[in-house]
């Protein structure tokens, strides 16, 4: 059995901006927040980084083109 680390946000309180949570939009305060937190999702703001899985792809990366 692992001990996980303490939450550093207060429970019942919004993840965004720390407002207090409400139970209609748990665990956010509003539909504001929780609108915000989507778009979080789908624009990678949630991404965590790691190695670049192919090498050409790294080149790509830096020179900005598509192809050669």
């Amino acid at each position: 059995m692992s001990i996980s680390a303490p939450s550093k946000r207060k429970r019942g309180t919004c993840p965004l901006c720390g407002a207090p949570a409400t139970p209609v939009h748990t665990p956010f305060c509003s539909q504001g927040c929780r609108d915000r937190d989507l778009l979080n999702w789908l624009g990678d703001a949630y991404r965590t980084p790691g190695p670049v899985a192919d090498e050409s792809a790294q080149e790509i990366a830096n020179d900005g083109l598509d192809r050669p």
